[in-house]
């Protein structure tokens, strides 16, 4: 059963749950003014808050908003889009939100780059951790009146050895214990995440 605490973001402008046992990566290294990042101690899975400028023109709808969405996860996987498959997209509610933000969350997965050169290949035997695949959760909170995108990213690598392949099938709708764990801390992100100065927004 997963703890959570009650954490501060953006010198407590916001405020949602995380899990216990993540830490603020800015403790470690600098992380940008936009972004909050905090990693699993005991894993791999990172959760990366990032305010970004509102894209798409003005108002709200599953066309506009669906756009945007997709501009976004462009935008986090850069060169890596023609590896990518998005599995689902839904609207998301934010417990302590108004109700007419629009949200939504789409789950993901990126495939690693196929290299061709052998070079690499061996650099990549050599190299203890393989990831198979990494799983992305991607809220978008779309702030109209800020101008404002807010991004919930959550990244969850499958290194091989390190889940059990059997369980993961999305195809089939099988999760595996790593991409379940992840949608619980987002779901615990919207259920508890709120503004507490809208100024942020300003700022950023």
């Amino acid at each position: 059963m997963t703890t959570y605490k009650s954490t501060p973001l953006y010198g407590g402008a916001l405020i949602c749950d995380l899990p216990a046992n993540f830490a603020d990566v800015s403790n470690i290294r600098q992380v940008p003014d936009n972004q909050e990042v905090y990693i699993d101690k005991d894993g791999f899975t990172s959760i990366i808050f990032d305010i970004a400028e509102r894209v798409g023109g003005p108002g709200s709808g599953a066309e506009i908003d669906g756009r945007a969405l997709t501009t976004h996860l462009e935008d986090l996987v850069a060169d890596d889009i023609d590896r990518v498959k998005v599995w689902n997209t839904t609207p998301t509610l934010f417990s302590r939100l108004d109700e007419d933000i629009p949200a939504y969350t789409l789950i993901a997965t990126v495939s690693p780059r196929k290299s061709d050169s052998a070079s690499a290949s061996d650099a990549d035997e050599r190299s203890s951790t393989k990831t198979d695949f990494t799983a992305i959760i991607l809220t978008l909170v779309r702030l109209e009146r800020e101008k404002t995108d807010l991004l919930i990213t959550i990244n969850v690598p499958h290194i091989r050895g390190e889940y059990d392949e059997e369980d993961v099938d999305l195809q089939l709708g099988k999760q595996g214990k790593l991409i379940g764990d992840a949608v619980d801390y987002a779901a615990k992100i919207w259920e508890t995440f709120k503004v507490k100065d809208w100024g942020l927004f300003n700022e950023v």
